[in-house]
Formats: structure tokens, C-alpha cells, sequence
């Protein structure tokens, strides 16, 4: 008797996520048709990411609780959105990060959600199988990235836009992106005998040494870098990290180095930082030995932080084309673009969560 009307109850939860009342129907990034509340005030965001898109929207207020990433409390931390909004740490936990969640603790929440959106999908738990546990419909996000798979996002600012009902928000936000994106690329496209580059230390899922690398790393493609670790053989559709031979970067000998901050999570005696100081090898770079290594915000936390990319991307242009970006102070713009997505000017907190490191020449002097 009890296992029938366990049945029946998830049965009916079944029902529930999929006809809520007053609903509509939204198509989500994978394509499936799913049944939201046509007014949704309580939100859960599930996987990397999702919570920074969703903070995008100032939809702060809706998030009921947070998987175990934003409680977390640690010496350094580059999501920019978490420190915008330090009161996701104080919200209930609904499970882990990565998409791990947790249906019992989502069911038992004291404020239910009537959506969860989620991002990668095919990471932690599945979201059909969640949205049939808990009866509430689960909205999946595609991520993609700013450089080549900018549809990806956009498709999914408007389905989160449509699901909150905040379609001008939406459209403000893919039209800030595409804006900043093209200004960059005027000020760069036609400039001859370009420097050549490479940025180390890149994260991906947890730090990395200095060899760590993005072969399209975004900031370079938007001013049109020669960064050395970007070959012809390697397409913009399948960005992803990489680790460059350490013989390679020595024969390139790139004119500017660039280190992501990241890196420094590795801790004093280790990281790319370290590397740098210390490695005979990367001591022989005429980069290093000239002072023209200089310290970005991180790139990927979480998965990749949007406003920090563009930002880097001002203050690469600035370092390697300081005519063509004569006006740009780096750092008001970083503020600019956080303000914008954020509506708030973190700059000054995630440089003093890096030593201060960023946007400006880093020293190598001390052994």
C-alpha cells in the first residue's frame, strides 16, 4: 500500500512539473518544451554559472537558495557576482556544486522554488529525473562562451528573460555584450606588426602553472592578439584549456606575457607566479627579463566570468596597443562593465583578493 501511494505521489509530482498552474510554455537550451508559472518570484540556480547568469538579470531577490559554491568561504574567490551579492552565503543549501544536487533537501526547503534553471546539463544530477523527484520544472541553460559560441548565451539570456518576464533585460544584455565586443575589435582589427603574446596560468576546475593556457582565450581573439598559442590548426568552436610545451613558448619568445591570477591559488613555492620567479627557463624570456609580464583577472571561476573577460580584454588592448586605447583607464572601465552586469563596482575587491596584482606589471624581483 505505501509503495502505491509513493507511486502516486511522484506520479502526481510528475504531472505538477509538467502542467503547473497558470503556466506557459517555454522551450529551453536542449530543446525540450517545459511548463513554468507564468509569474515566477521563487528561483533555485543549479551548476556553473547559472547563478551568474541569472544575477545578470538583478533577479537577486528570487533566489531562494544556493548549492554549496556560494557558501563557501575562501581566501580567494573571482566570482565577481558572489561578491556583489555576499547574501547567497547566508542561504539555505540545496546541494553541491557542479550540478550535484539534491532533491530531498530541495523538497525541503522552507521557501520552494517553482523553477530551477541549470547549466551543463549532462554534469551531476540529470535534469529530468530532478524535475520528476522534486515537481518542479527544471530549465536548462546552455553557457557557450564570448568568443565563438555567443548564441549559445544570448538564446539563453532570452529564454531566462522569457521565464522571469524580463525580455528588455535580456536584449540590454546581449546588445552590452555585442557593443563592447565590436568597439574592441574596431580599435584593433586593422593594426599591422602586432606584439605577440601568450597568457599563462589559466584555471580549469581548480589552478594551474604558468604552461596552463586558453589557445583562444577571448581577450586576445576580441583585439586581435597574435597570441603564440593560437595556431591555425586550432578552432574557435572548440575553446578550451590547454597546457603549452614549455620548449615551444621558449622558441616563440613572445613580446608580452600575461599571468592569470588564478593561479596564485596554488599557494606560496607553487603556481605560475612562482614558476615565473624561479624556472631558468622561463627566466630566459625576453618578456621576463624586460618587466613585460603583466596580471589579469581570472578567466575561468566557476566557469567563465563574462565581465571579467571584457574587462581583461580593455586591459590587454591598453598593454599591447596603447595608442589605440590612449583613453581607456582599465580599471574604470572594469567597474563600468561590472556596474552594468552587476550593479555594483567590485574591481577594487577582486584586485585585493589577487595581491593587488591586477591590471598592472607584475613583479618578478623577489626570488
Amino acid at each position: 500500500m505505501k509503495t502505491k501511494f509513493l507511486w502516486l505521489w511522484g506520479f502526481l509530482l510528475l504531472i505538477l512539473s509538467v502542467f503547473p498552474a497558470n503556466a506557459e510554455t517555454i522551450v529551453d537550451s536542449t530543446g525540450k518544451t517545459v511548463a513554468v508559472p507564468d509569474q515566477v518570484s521563487r528561483i533555485i540556480c543549479s551548476g556553473p554559472g547559472a547563478l551568474r547568469l541569472i544575477t545578470y538579470f538583478n533577479a537577486q531577490e528570487l533566489v531562494v537558495a544556493v548549492d554549496d559554491m556560494e557558501t563557501a568561504r575562501k581566501q580567494f574567490d573571482a566570482r565577481p557576482y558572489a561578491i556583489a551579492n555576499p547574501r547567497y552565503k547566508n542561504l539555505p543549501v540545496f546541494g553541491e556544486f557542479r550540478g550535484n544536487d539534491d532533491p530531498e533537501k530541495i523538497l525541503g526547503l522552507a521557501t520552494p522554488p517553482q523553477v530551477i534553471f541549470k547549466t551543463y546539463a549532462s554534469m551531476g544530477y540529470d535534469p529530468v529525473e530532478l524535475s520528476q523527484k522534486t515537481g518542479i520544472p527544471v530549465v536548462v541553460l546552455g553557457y557557450g562562451n564570448l568568443a565563438a559560441q555567443r548564441d549559445i548565451i544570448y538564446k539563453s539570456l532570452r529564454i531566462i528573460g522569457q521565464v522571469l518576464g524580463r525580455e528588455e533585460r535580456a536584449e540590454a544584455l546581449i546588445g552590452f555584450f555585442n557593443k563592447q565586443i565590436a568597439e574592441l575589435n574596431d580599435r584593433t582589427a586593422s593594426i599591422e606588426n602586432k606584439k605577440s603574446c601568450f597568457v599563462g596560468g589559466i584555471a580549469h576546475k581548480g589552478p594551474h602553472g604558468f604552461l596552463s593556457t586558453e589557445p583562444n582565450y577571448p581577450p586576445f581573439e576580441f583585439v586581435n592578439a597574435d597570441n603564440i598559442a593560437r595556431t591555425s590548426e586550432v578552432k574557435v568552436q572548440n575553446l578550451s584549456q590547454s597546457t603549452f610545451s614549455k620548449e615551444k613558448l621558449l622558441e616563440e619568445n613572445p613580446d608580452v606575457l600575461f599571468l592569470d591570477l588564478s593561479t596564485l591559488q596554488m599557494g606560496e613555492g607553487h603556481g605560475g607566479l612562482y614558476e615565473l620567479k624561479t624556472d631558468p627557463v622561463f627566466q630566459a624570456l625576453d618578456a621576463v627579463i624586460d618587466g613585460r609580464v603583466y596580471g589579469v583577472l581570472p578567466y575561468n571561476w566557476y566557469t567563465q566570468n563574462f565581465g571579467s573577460i571584457l574587462a581583461d580584454a580593455w586591459y590587454v588592448g591598453k598593454v599591447l596597443y596603447p595608442d589605440q586605447f590612449a583613453d581607456v583607464d582599465p580599471v574604470k572601465k572594469a567597474d563600468e562593465i561590472y556596474d552594468f552586469l552587476l550593479s555594483a563596482k567590485v574591481y577594487a575587491d577582486m584586485d585585493a583578493l589577487f595581491q593587488n596584482k591586477a591590471f598592472k606589471p607584475v613583479d618578478l624581483g623577489a626570488k
